[in-house]
Protein backbone atom coordinates (compact mmCIF):
# COMPACT_ATOMS: atom_id res chain seq x y z
CA UNK A 1 0.00 0.00 0.00
CA UNK A 2 1.53 3.32 -1.13
CA UNK A 3 0.14 6.45 1.06
CA UNK A 4 -0.22 9.86 -0.17
CA UNK A 5 -1.88 13.25 0.09
CA UNK A 6 -3.50 15.26 -3.07
CA UNK A 7 -3.62 19.05 -3.88
CA UNK A 8 -3.96 20.93 -6.74
CA UNK A 9 -2.52 24.83 -7.50
CA UNK A 10 -4.95 27.16 -8.23
CA UNK A 11 -2.80 27.32 -11.84
CA UNK A 12 -3.74 23.35 -12.04
CA UNK A 13 -0.53 21.71 -11.09
CA UNK A 14 -2.08 18.31 -9.47
CA UNK A 15 0.84 17.66 -6.45
CA UNK A 16 0.57 14.27 -4.83
CA UNK A 17 3.04 13.84 -1.37
CA UNK A 18 3.90 10.63 -0.47
CA UNK A 19 5.83 10.96 2.83
CA UNK A 20 8.17 8.62 4.15
CA UNK A 21 10.07 9.33 7.13
CA UNK A 22 12.37 5.75 7.39
CA UNK A 23 14.64 7.49 5.03
CA UNK A 24 16.35 10.95 5.05
CA UNK A 25 15.97 11.43 1.24
CA UNK A 26 13.44 13.24 -1.02
CA UNK A 27 12.45 12.60 -4.48
CA UNK A 28 10.52 15.06 -6.83
CA UNK A 29 9.93 13.83 -10.12
CA UNK A 30 7.54 16.20 -12.33
CA UNK A 31 5.33 14.15 -15.19
CA UNK A 32 4.66 16.16 -18.00
CA UNK A 33 1.84 14.86 -19.83
CA UNK A 34 3.31 15.29 -23.51
CA UNK A 35 5.15 12.38 -25.40
CA UNK A 36 6.41 11.59 -29.59
CA UNK A 37 2.49 10.70 -30.05
CA UNK A 38 1.95 14.74 -29.62
CA UNK A 39 3.92 15.79 -32.56
CA UNK A 40 3.39 16.90 -35.89
CA UNK A 41 4.29 14.84 -38.55
CA UNK A 42 6.72 16.78 -40.17
CA UNK A 43 8.02 17.34 -36.33
CA UNK A 44 8.94 14.25 -34.96
CA UNK A 45 11.68 13.99 -31.96
CA UNK A 46 10.51 17.29 -30.24
CA UNK A 47 9.69 15.81 -27.23
CA UNK A 48 12.93 14.11 -26.99
CA UNK A 49 14.21 16.60 -28.40
CA UNK A 50 12.60 18.63 -24.87
CA UNK A 51 14.36 16.13 -22.62
CA UNK A 52 17.58 17.11 -23.47
CA UNK A 53 16.64 21.24 -24.14
CA UNK A 54 15.13 21.33 -20.42
CA UNK A 55 18.89 20.54 -18.94
CA UNK A 56 20.29 23.39 -21.40
CA UNK A 57 19.39 26.05 -18.28
CA UNK A 58 17.02 28.31 -17.34
CA UNK A 59 17.15 32.11 -17.37
CA UNK A 60 17.80 32.46 -13.58
CA UNK A 61 20.02 29.06 -13.13
CA UNK A 62 22.66 28.85 -16.35
CA UNK A 63 23.80 25.48 -15.52
CA UNK A 64 20.82 23.30 -14.25
CA UNK A 65 23.60 20.38 -13.18
CA UNK A 66 25.59 22.66 -10.32
CA UNK A 67 23.27 24.04 -7.53
CA UNK A 68 21.76 20.53 -7.47
CA UNK A 69 24.99 18.54 -7.18
CA UNK A 70 26.03 21.17 -4.50
CA UNK A 71 23.52 19.64 -2.36
CA UNK A 72 23.74 15.94 -2.86
CA UNK A 73 21.13 15.40 -5.49
CA UNK A 74 20.58 13.46 -9.06
CA UNK A 75 18.76 13.80 -11.29
CA UNK A 76 17.75 12.12 -14.77
CA UNK A 77 14.59 12.16 -17.43
CA UNK A 78 13.24 10.06 -19.24
CA UNK A 79 10.45 10.46 -22.90
CA UNK A 80 8.44 7.99 -24.23
CA UNK A 81 5.53 8.19 -26.82
CA UNK A 82 3.27 9.15 -24.51
CA UNK A 83 4.65 11.23 -21.48
CA UNK A 84 8.04 12.94 -20.27
CA UNK A 85 9.59 12.39 -16.92
CA UNK A 86 11.96 14.15 -14.88
CA UNK A 87 13.14 13.78 -11.47
CA UNK A 88 15.25 14.59 -8.93
CA UNK A 89 16.67 12.91 -5.73
CA UNK A 90 18.41 14.78 -2.86
CA UNK A 91 18.56 15.25 0.84
CA UNK A 92 15.36 15.92 2.52
CA UNK A 93 16.98 18.96 4.13
CA UNK A 94 17.56 20.40 0.77
CA UNK A 95 14.04 19.81 -0.87
CA UNK A 96 13.69 23.43 -1.57
CA UNK A 97 16.65 23.28 -3.92
CA UNK A 98 14.53 21.00 -6.10
CA UNK A 99 11.70 22.89 -6.18
CA UNK A 100 13.62 26.20 -7.42
CA UNK A 101 15.33 24.10 -9.80
CA UNK A 102 12.22 22.74 -11.49
CA UNK A 103 10.19 25.77 -11.13
CA UNK A 104 12.50 27.62 -12.87
CA UNK A 105 13.00 26.09 -16.05
CA UNK A 106 9.13 25.94 -16.11
CA UNK A 107 8.76 29.24 -15.92
CA UNK A 108 11.63 30.60 -17.93
CA UNK A 109 13.55 28.05 -19.79
CA UNK A 110 16.40 29.71 -21.55
CA UNK A 111 15.71 29.68 -25.58
CA UNK A 112 18.38 30.66 -27.36
CA UNK A 113 20.40 29.37 -30.44
CA UNK A 114 23.12 28.38 -28.99
CA UNK A 115 21.10 25.95 -26.75
CA UNK A 116 18.92 24.71 -28.98
CA UNK A 117 22.29 23.97 -31.63
CA UNK A 118 24.28 21.97 -28.78
CA UNK A 119 21.17 19.74 -27.84
CA UNK A 120 20.52 19.46 -31.39
CA UNK A 121 23.73 18.24 -32.61
CA UNK A 122 23.25 15.32 -29.07
CA UNK A 123 19.90 14.17 -30.39
CA UNK A 124 21.63 13.63 -34.22
CA UNK A 125 24.41 12.54 -32.60
CA UNK A 126 21.94 9.84 -30.67
CA UNK A 127 20.08 8.78 -33.24
CA UNK A 128 22.95 7.90 -35.54
CA UNK A 129 24.59 5.88 -32.82
CA UNK A 130 21.94 3.88 -31.26
CA UNK A 131 19.81 3.92 -34.33
CA UNK A 132 21.08 3.97 -37.84
CA UNK A 133 24.39 2.94 -36.88
CA UNK A 134 23.54 0.17 -34.62
CA UNK A 135 22.90 -3.63 -35.71
CA UNK A 136 19.23 -3.58 -35.36
CA UNK A 137 18.54 -0.69 -34.16
CA UNK A 138 16.14 1.06 -37.01
CA UNK A 139 13.97 -1.98 -36.07
CA UNK A 140 11.41 0.25 -34.59
CA UNK A 141 11.75 2.91 -37.38
CA UNK A 142 10.53 0.58 -39.77
CA UNK A 143 8.44 -1.53 -37.96
CA UNK A 144 6.13 1.18 -36.36
CA UNK A 145 5.22 2.71 -39.60
CA UNK A 146 4.03 -0.82 -41.11
CA UNK A 147 2.01 -1.08 -38.19
CA UNK A 148 0.69 2.37 -37.63
CA UNK A 149 -0.86 3.77 -40.79
CA UNK A 150 -2.65 6.65 -39.08
CA UNK A 151 -1.58 7.19 -35.22
CA UNK A 152 1.65 9.14 -33.95
CA UNK A 153 2.74 5.96 -32.70
CA UNK A 154 4.00 5.19 -36.19
CA UNK A 155 6.76 6.93 -35.39
CA UNK A 156 9.46 6.33 -32.80
CA UNK A 157 10.36 9.12 -29.62
CA UNK A 158 13.47 9.70 -31.15
CA UNK A 159 11.54 10.62 -34.43
CA UNK A 160 10.60 9.77 -37.98
CA UNK A 161 13.38 11.29 -39.77
CA UNK A 162 16.95 13.09 -38.96
CA UNK A 163 16.29 15.83 -40.43
CA UNK A 164 13.17 17.20 -38.47
CA UNK A 165 15.74 17.38 -35.84
CA UNK A 166 18.13 19.03 -37.67
CA UNK A 167 15.71 21.56 -39.50
CA UNK A 168 13.87 22.43 -35.85
CA UNK A 169 13.59 25.84 -35.92
CA UNK A 170 13.59 28.30 -32.51
CA UNK A 171 10.25 29.94 -33.29
CA UNK A 172 8.99 25.71 -33.07
CA UNK A 173 10.41 24.63 -29.81
CA UNK A 174 8.91 27.68 -28.51
CA UNK A 175 5.61 26.95 -29.36
CA UNK A 176 5.57 23.28 -28.40
CA UNK A 177 7.38 24.34 -24.84
CA UNK A 178 4.29 26.80 -24.50
CA UNK A 179 1.47 24.38 -25.15
CA UNK A 180 2.72 21.44 -23.47
CA UNK A 181 4.91 22.18 -20.34
CA UNK A 182 2.78 24.32 -18.48
CA UNK A 183 1.20 23.93 -14.56
CA UNK A 184 -1.97 22.26 -16.08
CA UNK A 185 -0.18 19.80 -18.11
CA UNK A 186 2.01 18.29 -15.43
CA UNK A 187 1.52 16.14 -12.07
CA UNK A 188 4.16 16.04 -9.57
CA UNK A 189 5.11 13.67 -7.08
CA UNK A 190 7.06 14.36 -3.74
CA UNK A 191 8.51 11.62 -1.36
CA UNK A 192 10.45 10.67 1.37
CA UNK A 193 11.26 12.49 4.93
CA UNK A 194 8.85 15.38 3.68
CA UNK A 195 6.01 16.82 5.51
CA UNK A 196 2.42 17.50 3.17
CA UNK A 197 2.34 21.09 4.34
CA UNK A 198 5.60 22.07 3.92
CA UNK A 199 5.34 20.45 0.60
CA UNK A 200 2.23 22.49 0.24
CA UNK A 201 4.17 25.63 1.55
CA UNK A 202 6.99 25.19 -1.15
CA UNK A 203 4.63 23.89 -4.04
CA UNK A 204 2.65 27.64 -3.50
CA UNK A 205 5.73 29.98 -3.26
CA UNK A 206 7.78 28.36 -5.93
CA UNK A 207 5.28 27.26 -8.44
CA UNK A 208 1.65 29.08 -7.59
CA UNK A 209 2.41 31.96 -9.60
CA UNK A 210 3.66 30.76 -12.86
CA UNK A 211 0.65 31.12 -15.48
CA UNK A 212 -1.36 27.67 -15.80
CA UNK A 213 -1.27 27.97 -20.05
CA UNK A 214 -3.61 27.49 -22.65
CA UNK A 215 -6.09 24.19 -22.37
CA UNK A 216 -6.20 22.22 -25.37
CA UNK A 217 -8.19 19.08 -26.07
CA UNK A 218 -5.76 16.29 -27.26
CA UNK A 219 -7.51 14.95 -30.45
CA UNK A 220 -5.62 12.14 -32.61
CA UNK A 221 -5.94 10.44 -35.39
CA UNK A 222 -7.37 7.18 -34.25
CA UNK A 223 -6.15 3.74 -35.90
CA UNK A 224 -8.67 1.80 -37.71
CA UNK A 225 -8.86 -1.78 -37.30
CA UNK A 226 -5.80 -3.75 -39.21
CA UNK A 227 -8.14 -6.13 -41.28
CA UNK A 228 -5.17 -7.62 -43.09
CA UNK A 229 -1.36 -9.29 -42.45
CA UNK A 230 0.84 -6.78 -43.12
CA UNK A 231 4.36 -8.18 -43.76
CA UNK A 232 7.96 -7.35 -44.66
CA UNK A 233 11.45 -7.95 -45.44
CA UNK A 234 14.10 -6.11 -44.18
CA UNK A 235 18.15 -6.70 -45.38
CA UNK A 236 20.73 -5.47 -43.13
CA UNK A 237 24.45 -6.05 -42.38
CA UNK A 238 23.68 -7.46 -38.99
CA UNK A 239 24.81 -10.88 -37.32
CA UNK A 240 21.72 -13.34 -37.89
CA UNK A 241 18.72 -13.22 -38.68
CA UNK A 242 15.35 -11.85 -36.54
CA UNK A 243 12.00 -12.01 -36.47
CA UNK A 244 9.44 -9.43 -35.46
CA UNK A 245 5.78 -10.14 -35.19
CA UNK A 246 3.14 -7.34 -33.60
CA UNK A 247 -0.31 -7.82 -32.67
CA UNK A 248 -2.83 -4.95 -31.79
CA UNK A 249 -4.11 -4.74 -28.49
CA UNK A 250 -5.93 -3.21 -25.91
CA UNK A 251 -4.89 0.79 -24.36
CA UNK A 252 -3.44 0.95 -21.12
CA UNK A 253 -6.90 1.33 -19.28
CA UNK A 254 -8.83 -0.60 -21.67
CA UNK A 255 -10.57 -3.89 -21.22
CA UNK A 256 -7.87 -6.94 -22.02
CA UNK A 257 -4.73 -4.76 -20.74
CA UNK A 258 -3.92 -7.17 -18.15
CA UNK A 259 -4.63 -10.26 -19.92
CA UNK A 260 -1.95 -9.19 -22.68
CA UNK A 261 0.67 -8.79 -19.94
CA UNK A 262 0.28 -11.85 -18.53
CA UNK A 263 -0.27 -13.82 -21.44
CA UNK A 264 3.14 -12.00 -22.46
CA UNK A 265 4.82 -13.65 -18.94
CA UNK A 266 3.48 -16.75 -19.69
CA UNK A 267 5.11 -16.81 -23.04
CA UNK A 268 8.33 -15.52 -22.15
CA UNK A 269 9.20 -14.48 -18.72
CA UNK A 270 11.95 -16.55 -17.56
CA UNK A 271 13.05 -19.92 -17.96
CA UNK A 272 10.57 -21.73 -17.05
CA UNK A 273 8.13 -19.82 -19.83
CA UNK A 274 6.36 -21.88 -22.22
CA UNK A 275 8.64 -20.36 -25.55
CA UNK A 276 12.40 -20.44 -23.52
CA UNK A 277 11.36 -24.32 -22.78
CA UNK A 278 9.68 -25.31 -26.10
CA UNK A 279 11.56 -23.11 -28.37
CA UNK A 280 14.94 -22.30 -26.80
CA UNK A 281 15.87 -25.11 -24.78
CA UNK A 282 13.87 -28.27 -26.56
CA UNK A 283 13.89 -27.62 -30.29
CA UNK A 284 16.85 -25.33 -30.16
CA UNK A 285 15.17 -23.46 -32.80
CA UNK A 286 16.25 -19.99 -31.22
CA UNK A 287 18.79 -18.50 -29.26
CA UNK A 288 16.67 -16.32 -28.19
CA UNK A 289 13.04 -14.85 -28.19
CA UNK A 290 11.32 -12.77 -25.76
CA UNK A 291 7.29 -11.57 -25.59
CA UNK A 292 6.51 -7.84 -24.57
CA UNK A 293 3.87 -4.83 -24.73
CA UNK A 294 4.57 -1.23 -25.40
CA UNK A 295 2.03 -0.09 -22.29
CA UNK A 296 0.84 2.63 -24.55
CA UNK A 297 -1.92 4.83 -22.92
CA UNK A 298 -4.07 4.39 -26.79
CA UNK A 299 -3.89 1.21 -28.24
CA UNK A 300 -0.32 -0.43 -28.35
CA UNK A 301 1.55 -3.03 -29.83
CA UNK A 302 1.92 -6.64 -28.36
CA UNK A 303 5.67 -7.82 -29.85
CA UNK A 304 7.05 -11.13 -30.11
CA UNK A 305 10.56 -10.42 -31.32
CA UNK A 306 13.55 -13.80 -31.87
CA UNK A 307 16.89 -14.37 -33.15
CA UNK A 308 16.47 -18.49 -34.66
CA UNK A 309 19.59 -19.97 -34.36
CA UNK A 310 22.14 -20.49 -37.73
CA UNK A 311 20.59 -23.12 -40.46
CA UNK A 312 16.78 -22.05 -39.18
CA UNK A 313 14.96 -20.75 -41.63
CA UNK A 314 12.65 -17.58 -40.49
CA UNK A 315 9.65 -19.32 -42.37
CA UNK A 316 10.43 -21.99 -39.73
CA UNK A 317 10.60 -20.22 -36.68
CA UNK A 318 7.49 -18.00 -37.81
CA UNK A 319 5.48 -20.90 -37.74
CA UNK A 320 7.00 -22.25 -34.75
CA UNK A 321 5.96 -18.71 -33.11
CA UNK A 322 2.68 -19.79 -34.45
CA UNK A 323 2.42 -22.89 -32.74
CA UNK A 324 3.03 -21.70 -29.51
CA UNK A 325 0.13 -19.28 -29.85
CA UNK A 326 -2.43 -21.53 -31.43
CA UNK A 327 -2.24 -23.36 -27.73
CA UNK A 328 -3.09 -20.74 -26.16
CA UNK A 329 -5.95 -19.63 -28.17
CA UNK A 330 -7.22 -23.71 -27.86
CA UNK A 331 -6.24 -24.48 -24.52
CA UNK A 332 -6.89 -23.33 -21.17
CA UNK A 333 -3.57 -22.02 -19.17
CA UNK A 334 -3.40 -24.43 -16.43
CA UNK A 335 -4.30 -22.63 -13.40
CA UNK A 336 -1.16 -23.16 -11.64
CA UNK A 337 0.68 -21.54 -14.59
CA UNK A 338 -1.50 -18.75 -14.00
CA UNK A 339 -0.74 -18.56 -10.56
CA UNK A 340 2.53 -18.77 -11.33
CA UNK A 341 2.90 -15.46 -14.02
CA UNK A 342 0.51 -13.65 -11.12
CA UNK A 343 2.68 -14.46 -8.26
CA UNK A 344 5.75 -12.84 -10.26
CA UNK A 345 3.70 -9.08 -11.15
CA UNK A 346 2.86 -9.07 -7.58
CA UNK A 347 6.16 -9.82 -6.51
CA UNK A 348 7.82 -7.48 -8.80
CA UNK A 349 5.39 -4.92 -7.55
CA UNK A 350 5.87 -5.18 -4.41
CA UNK A 351 9.89 -4.99 -4.63
CA UNK A 352 9.44 -1.57 -6.83
CA UNK A 353 7.48 -0.07 -3.87
CA UNK A 354 10.70 -0.28 -2.03
CA UNK A 355 12.39 2.00 -4.00
CA UNK A 356 11.48 5.74 -3.84
CA UNK A 357 11.85 6.51 -6.53
CA UNK A 358 9.79 4.32 -8.31
CA UNK A 359 6.98 4.91 -5.85
CA UNK A 360 7.02 8.32 -7.28
CA UNK A 361 7.12 7.84 -11.08
CA UNK A 362 4.17 5.17 -10.45
CA UNK A 363 2.11 7.82 -8.60
CA UNK A 364 2.23 10.49 -10.99
CA UNK A 365 2.09 7.50 -14.11
CA UNK A 366 -1.77 6.24 -11.98
CA UNK A 367 -2.39 9.59 -11.47
CA UNK A 368 -2.23 10.08 -15.11
CA UNK A 369 -3.98 7.39 -15.72
CA UNK A 370 -7.19 8.49 -14.10
CA UNK A 371 -6.31 8.42 -10.13
CA UNK A 372 -3.00 7.20 -7.90
CA UNK A 373 -5.09 4.97 -5.67
CA UNK A 374 -5.29 2.61 -8.86
CA UNK A 375 -1.90 2.04 -8.18
CA UNK A 376 -2.89 0.00 -4.79
CA UNK A 377 -5.77 -2.15 -6.72
CA UNK A 378 -2.92 -2.83 -9.38
CA UNK A 379 -2.26 -6.85 -8.05
CA UNK A 380 -5.53 -7.43 -7.54
CA UNK A 381 -6.52 -6.17 -11.41
CA UNK A 382 -3.81 -8.77 -12.22
CA UNK A 383 -5.88 -11.54 -9.93
CA UNK A 384 -9.22 -11.24 -10.94
CA UNK A 385 -7.81 -12.47 -14.35
CA UNK A 386 -8.88 -15.75 -15.39
CA UNK A 387 -8.10 -19.08 -17.10
CA UNK A 388 -11.12 -18.32 -19.60
CA UNK A 389 -9.94 -14.90 -19.73
CA UNK A 390 -6.59 -15.51 -21.46
CA UNK A 391 -8.24 -17.88 -23.25
CA UNK A 392 -10.70 -15.38 -25.27
CA UNK A 393 -8.04 -12.44 -25.29
CA UNK A 394 -5.46 -15.02 -27.03
CA UNK A 395 -8.06 -15.85 -29.38
CA UNK A 396 -8.50 -12.29 -30.07
CA UNK A 397 -5.18 -11.61 -30.09
CA UNK A 398 -3.09 -13.67 -32.03
CA UNK A 399 -5.05 -13.75 -35.64
CA UNK A 400 -3.30 -13.35 -38.70
CA UNK A 401 -5.53 -10.42 -39.81
CA UNK A 402 -4.27 -8.64 -36.51
CA UNK A 403 -0.62 -9.12 -37.26
CA UNK A 404 2.71 -7.34 -38.70
CA UNK A 405 5.42 -9.59 -39.34
CA UNK A 406 9.17 -8.36 -40.14
CA UNK A 407 11.85 -10.37 -41.38
CA UNK A 408 15.33 -8.76 -40.48
CA UNK A 409 17.63 -10.85 -42.67
CA UNK A 410 21.30 -10.74 -42.47
CA UNK A 411 22.50 -9.92 -45.70
CA UNK A 412 25.61 -12.31 -46.29
CA UNK A 413 26.85 -10.50 -49.03
CA UNK A 414 27.20 -7.27 -47.38
CA UNK A 415 29.20 -9.17 -44.68
CA UNK A 416 31.64 -10.25 -47.25
CA UNK A 417 32.18 -7.13 -48.28
CA UNK A 418 32.72 -6.01 -44.82
CA UNK A 419 34.88 -8.51 -44.58
CA UNK A 420 37.38 -7.81 -47.42
CA UNK A 421 37.81 -4.31 -46.75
Amino acid sequence: MVNFNRFTLENGLRVLVHEDHTTPMAVVNILYDVGARDESPDQTGFAHLFEHLMFGGSVNIPVYDEPLQRVGGENNAFTSNDITNYYITLPAVNLETAFWLESDRMLNLAFSEKSLEVQRNVVSEEFKQRYLNQPYGDVWLKLRPLAYKKHPYQWATIGKNLSHIEDARIEDVKAFFRKHYNPQNAIMVVGGNVQTEEVRELAEKWFGSIPAGEKYSRSLPQEPELKEERRAVVKANVPVDAIYMVFHMPARTDKGFYECDLISDILSRGQSSRMFINLVREQKLFSEIHAYHTNSLDPGLFVIEGKPVQGVALEQAEAAIWQQLEQLKTEKVATDELEKVKNKVESTMVFGQMSLLEKAMNLAFFELLGGAEKLNEEVSRYFAVTENDILERAKSLFRKENATTMYYVADAAEQVNLADK
